[in-house]
């Protein structure tokens, strides 16, 4: 009889303490697995949901003095004081080497027009674009649909004395109100915002953008890379990353991930302490055994390799165990907004659940062990 069979065979006579070895060492391997997974998926939620809660590089045109008055663009009653953007700059932006982390890119067109013998703030926008950046807005209608669409700040429908639904002619075009903006305490409660192409034609500015904002993700490559992926196709701009979102969202990230790892590390210390305690005690109850093996002739390192063998089995069954266990809380208890369906064989997760389960069996086991291989065969005499 191998040693292997040995260990297999005491295992087998004391199911219940193997069970609950199996269990308190899984328990932790599941904890750690679900954490992994759970804050995974929260971080990539986060980062989505930040990467889209506005703007993080505004892009304006270049000149030596700039007065700002809506993002980064100075507006009179008669012209800009400065140069407009291109039509198409928007679009060269989406051809950038890391275009894949740009999740909006939303181009403005900012002039002053009167309306009733007042200057009014218009914004051209591109409303899918603009509405995905502005998470934030609070429409009181429905969203901006045709070409004839408008939305009206809140002091400039106050000015304007017009509701949502109502009708608003310019320049003998008849626009529709589809919503009002809820006051934001920004530039935005004093302007109208319609579609950049009947904008461009309202202010005879055909082909010409003011502004763009874009919202870049910053997890998978430096928002400085884009900026200068961005500055490169548009050399004529100047292209300023928003500090503020980048600091926010990273310092968001380094917290889950922080959070993550000290949960992880307590869960862990008391998994191999579990672990440490039921071997120390399953040693203890065996002195009589390991006494007789000894005295029929097991050496000491014989002694050592049969409980480490034990740690191992029972470590390689708590690793499989957690892994599952860990898995399908993570695909319960994740944020359900996050796309995840079953459990689906992870590689990595698996590796990291099997290496912490043996790292932690064996680890703790080994002074068991070295104690149980100094026992004299003179202890077992004790028992008869």
């Amino acid at each position: 009889m191998n040693l292997v069979h040995i260990s297999i065979g005491n295992l087998k006579r004391r199911k219940a303490k193997a069970f609950l070895l199996v269990a308190g060492l899984s328990i932790g391997v599941a904890m750690v697995v679900a954490m992994f997974g759970i804050t995974h998926r929260m971080q990539a939620d986060v980062e989505r949901k930040l990467d889209e809660y506005g703007a993080n590089i505004i892009i304006v045109p270049k000149a030596e003095n700039l007065s700002l008055a809506y993002g980064g663009v100075s507006v009179t009653d008669a012209s800009y004081d400065v140069e407009e953007l291109g039509e198409k700059d928007a679009e060269l932006i989406k051809t950038i080497k890391d275009s894949r982390n740009v999740s909006a890119v939303a181009p403005k067109l900012i002039g002053a027009h009167k309306i009733r013998d007042l200057s009014y703030l218009i914004v051209g926008v591109d409303f899918p674009s603009e509405l995905r950046i502005k998470r934030w807005w609070q429409l009181s209608g429905r969203d901006p649909e045709g070409a004839y669409d408008i939305v009206l700040g809140k002091r400039a429908s106050e000015t304007l004395r017009i509701q949502t639904g109502e009708s608003l002619m310019i320049d003998n075009t008849n626009y529709k109100v589809a919503a009002v903006l809820e006051e934001n305490a920004s530039q935005d409660d004093i302007a109208l915002f319609m579609d950049i192409r009947e904008a461009r034609r309202l202010l005879n500015k055909d082909g010409k953008t003011s502004m763009i904002e874009v919202s870049a993700l910053c997890s998978e490559c430096p928002i400085e890379d884009i900026v200068a992926q961005i500055s490169e196709k548009l050399p004529h701009a100047k292209v300023t990353p928003v500090r503020q979102a980048m600091t926010l969202r990273m310092q968001t990230v380094d917290q889950i991930m922080k959070f993550s790892i000290a949960v992880s590390i307590v869960v862990l210390v008391i998994g191999a302490f579990i672990v440490f305690i039921s071997m120390l005690s399953a040693v203890s109850e065996r002195t009589k055994e390991i006494g007789v093996l000894r005295a029929i002739g097991y050496r000491k390192s014989h002694i050592l390799k049969t409980i480490l063998i034990e740690a191992f089995i029972v470590s390689i069954c708590a690793g499989l165990i957690g892994w599952l266990g860990g898995s399908l809380s993570a695909s319960l208890l994740a944020p359900t907004d996050i796309a995840y369906t079953g459990i689906g064989f992870d590689m990595l997760t698996f590796t990291i659940a099997t290496s912490i389960a043996l790292m932690i069996g064996m680890l703790s086991s080994v002074y068991p062990a070295v104690k149980a291989s100094k026992l004299e065969p003179s202890e077992a005499l004790r028992y008869f």
